[in-house]
Parts: C-alpha cells; sequence; structure tokens
C-alpha cells in the first residue's frame, strides 16, 4: 500500500505499539486487530478486513482503479473470501515474498527480520 500511496494520504499505525493507538482509538481491541486490519477514515468510521483494504484503496492514488472494481456487484462477497483466505496466510505470504519470515512457536506468530 505504501507505494500504491505516492501522495502519502495513508498513516500506517503500527498495532504493536499499543500506547499510540489506545490513546487515539480507545474503542480498538488488540486481538481484533490483530485478525484483520482496521482503517478508519477522516469521521472516524472504522472499516475492517475486506472493508478497510478497499477503503485504503481508495485513498491512494495508484489504487484508486482497483477500489472502482472492488465496487462492483458481487465483489464484496468474492473480496470478503479472498480477504479471509491472504489474512490466515499473511505469514506464510509475506516469507514467499522474501519480505520477512514468521516464526510461530508456541502458537504465537512474530514478525522476525
Amino acid at each position: 500500500m505504501r507505494a500504491l500511496d505516492w501522495l502519502k494520504r495513508i498513516e500506517f499505525i503500527n498495532l504493536h505499539d499499543r500506547a499510540l493507538w489506545q490513546n487515539r482509538y480507545p474503542e480498538l481491541v488488540f486481538e481484533q486487530l490483530l485478525a484483520e486490519i482496521h482503517v478508519i477514515d477522516e469521521r472516524g468510521t472504522v472499516y475492517a478486513g475486506f472493508a478497510g483494504s478497499r477503503r485504503m484503496l481508495r485513498e491512494a492514488p495508484l489504487g484508486l482503479p482497483l477500489w472502482l472494481l472492488l465496487r462492483l456487484p458481487g465483489a464484496e462477497a468474492v473480496g470478503r473470501r479472498v480477504y479471509r483466505f491472504i489474512a490466515r496466510r499473511r505469514y506464510r505470504i509475506n516469507a514467499l515474498l522474501g519480505n520477512e519470515r514468521p516464526d510461530c512457536a508456541a502458537g504465537e506468530c512474530k514478525m522476525l527480520r
């Protein structure tokens, strides 16, 4: 998303920096943040999962064409399934792409560089 957001309209907040997001967004729950992406717009509306990803694409100039496609009839049903598929495998996907590798010892996944 950072690559698509060349106007720097999206602020990325590390969910592991609890003090930062809890002070700004006390209504958010850590376990829910771990499960799926959360996007908060300028009005304070929270979008989670597929809806959050789609909302983020709307803000990125290079993401706008994909956002338009994801607004088509039927795209939400398919998009939610694809989002859940990717979200469950995100650590493995990142490892395959060479970005980061997961360490899932003791049932807890942490990102290692």
